[in-house]
C-alpha cells in the first residue's frame, strides 16, 4: 500500500522542483505516482514532456498526473446536477441549475472538487504504488484543502439529520408507515459522500499512511509562514514529517554581498533548527542553472535515507 506524501510551502520556494526530485529518488527502488495540484503545473516543464490529466509514465517506476482544478470543479458541479435531476422536480430544476452554475466560482468550490478528485485517486491507486506524492499549491490553499474532511463532516451530518427529519414529517402528513428513510436518494448521496470523507480522514490521520513535508528557504517570511502552517496542521491532526530547506548558498562565498547573505542564511538556519523539531530535514543547495530535467536529477541525490538534521 502506498505512503501518501504532500509537499507544501510558500509560493516560489521550489515545491515542484523538490517534490519532483524526491519522487525521482524514491523511484530508483519504488513505484511512485507524482501528482500536481498546482494550476501552474510545472512538472511537465521540468521533465520536458506532456503529463496532463491521465496517469503518464515519466521514467521507469515514476508516473505523473496533473489535476486541473477548474476542470474538476466543472465535473463536480455537473455530477451534482445529474444527481439532482433524479430527485428534484423539473419545475424547479432550472432555478437549481442557475444556482449550481453560480457555485462554480464560489469560494471553496475548487478546493472541494479537487479534494474529491484527490480522494478518488488515492482510493483507486492506493494498492498500485509505493508512494503517492502531491505537489501542492501555495500553503493557504493546501491548508484549506487538507482541512476539508474535518469541516465537511459536521456539515454532512447536519444535512442528513435535516433530510431524515423532513422525510419523517412527510410520512406523518401522508400517513404512510414503514418508509425506509435510508433508501431516500438524497440520504444515499449524502451517506456516500460521508463514506468518502471518513476514508479520507482515516488516511490523513494515520502517520503510517500520510505525511507532510514543508519546503522553505532560509529567509524570514518562508520561516514564519511555515511555523503557522505546521501549527495549523497539528490542530487538524495531520502529521508533519519534515522540512526541505531549498536554495542554500555555498559554504564559503568570496564576494562581500554573498558573504553577508551567507551570514543571514546561517542565522535563519539556526532559527529553523530551533523552531522545528521534526523527524527529517533535507538541505538542498542553490544550483548554478535553472531547474530542468538534469538539475532535478542532481537534486534527487540530496533526498536519501540519511538526510542532514
Amino acid at each position: 500500500m502506498a505512503e501518501i506524501i504532500f509537499f507544501g510551502g510558500k509560493g516560489g520556494v521550489g515545491k515542484t522542483s523538490c517534490s519532483s526530485a524526491f519522487s525521482l529518488e524514491k523511484s530508483k527502488c519504488k513505484k511512485v505516482l507524482l501528482i500536481s495540484t498546482d494550476p501552474a503545473h510545472s512538472t511537465s516543464d521540468l521533465f520536458n514532456m506532456k503529463i496532463g490529466s491521465e496517469i503518464t509514465k515519466i521514467k521507469d517506476n515514476l508516473f505523473g498526473l496533473e489535476i486541473d482544478p477548474e476542470k474538476e470543479s466543472n465535473a463536480y458541479i455537473e455530477g451534482i446536477k445529474n444527481n439532482m435531476h433524479r430527485i428534484i422536480s423539473p419545475i424547479i430544476m432550472d432555478e437549481m441549475n442557475q444556482q449550481l452554475d453560480a457555485a462554480r466560482i464560489s469560494p471553496g468550490a475548487h478546493e472541494s472538487a479537487l479534494f474529491d478528485k484527490m480522494v478518488e485517486i488515492i482510493l483507486n491507486e492506493y494498492e498500485n504504488y509505493d508512494f503517492i506524492i502531491f505537489d501542492t499549491a501555495p500553503t493557504g490553499h493546501t491548508i484549506r484543502l487538507l482541512s476539508l474532511p474535518e469541516m465537511l463532516e459536521g456539515w454532512i451530518n447536519t444535512l442528513l439529520k435535516k433530510r431524515r427529519k423532513t422525510l419523517a414529517l412527510k410520512a406523518m402528513v401522508d400517513r404512510i408507515k414503514g418508509i425506509d428513510k435510508e433508501d431516500d436518494p438524497v440520504v444515499q448521496i449524502l451517506k456516500q459522500r460521508q463514506k468518502k470523507l471518513n476514508q479520507a480522514r482515516a488516511l490523513m490521520m494515520d502517520e503510517k499512511n500520510l505525511s507532510f513535508y514543508f519546503v522553505l528557504n532560509a529567509e524570514r517570511l518562508p520561516i514564519e509562514e511555515t511555523k503557522k502552517a505546521v501549527k495549523l496542521l497539528k490542530q487538524y491532526k495531520i502529521p508533519v514529517k519534515g522540512l526541505v530547506i531549498n536554495r542554500l548558498l555555498p559554504e564559503h562565498p568570496e564576494e562581500s554581498f554573498w558573504i553577508e547573505k551567507k551570514k543571514q542564511e546561517v542565522y535563519y538556519l539556526d532559527e529553523i533548527h530551533t523552531s522545528f523539531q521534526l523527524e527529517k530535514m533535507y538541505k538542498i543547495p542553490l544550483f548554478e542553472t535553472d531547474m530542468h530535467e538534469n538539475s532535478i536529477q542532481k537534486m534527487s541525490n540530496y533526498f536519501n535515507e540519511t538526510p542532514e538534521y
